[in-house]
């Protein structure tokens, strides 16, 4: 790979994600006019969107709290980050990088903490040994 085309990667990736941190930024710093200087952010319908390009996704989310998430992928260099924007009072308001983690031996795993009813070892067996090589 050439340093080139991997710097316009991340530059396209960053142009992906800053959007979306820009858009939680700006939800999580509004005063919805709630007492006390609380934000108010109206929940959206499924509460989710992703965007992507060749290199990079976005995802981006509410967690069980009802803190807005962002999850960043960098599919080349196989990292994931995880940010949390924060609202309620000015005081406790921003974002921050909750979790980062490189990704690319979890990818290798046929399965971890997997509740499937077969495991892929089993399925693999379950279809011989003609059928074993993965495609």
């Amino acid at each position: 790979m050439n340093e080139p085309s991997i710097q316009s990667s991340r530059l396209a990736g960053v142009l992906i994600a800053m959007p979306l941190l820009v858009v939680l930024a700006f939800a999580v710093g509004q005063d919805g006019g709630v007492p006390g200087g609380q934000t108010a952010v109206p929940a959206s319908p499924g509460g989710a969107t992703a965007d992507s390009n060749g290199s990079m996704i976005a995802v981006t989310g509410t967690d069980m709290t009802g803190a807005m998430v962002l999850y960043v992928i960098d599919t080349e260099s196989k990292h994931l980050a995880v940010y949390q924007a924060s609202a309620g009072a000015k005081s406790s308001q921003g974002i921050k990088l909750v979790a980062a983690r490189r990704i690319g031996l979890d990818l290798e795993l046929d399965g971890y903490n997997d509740k499937s009813e077969h495991s892929y070892k089993a399925l693999r067996d379950m279809f011989g040994p003609a059928e074993q090589e993965d495609s």
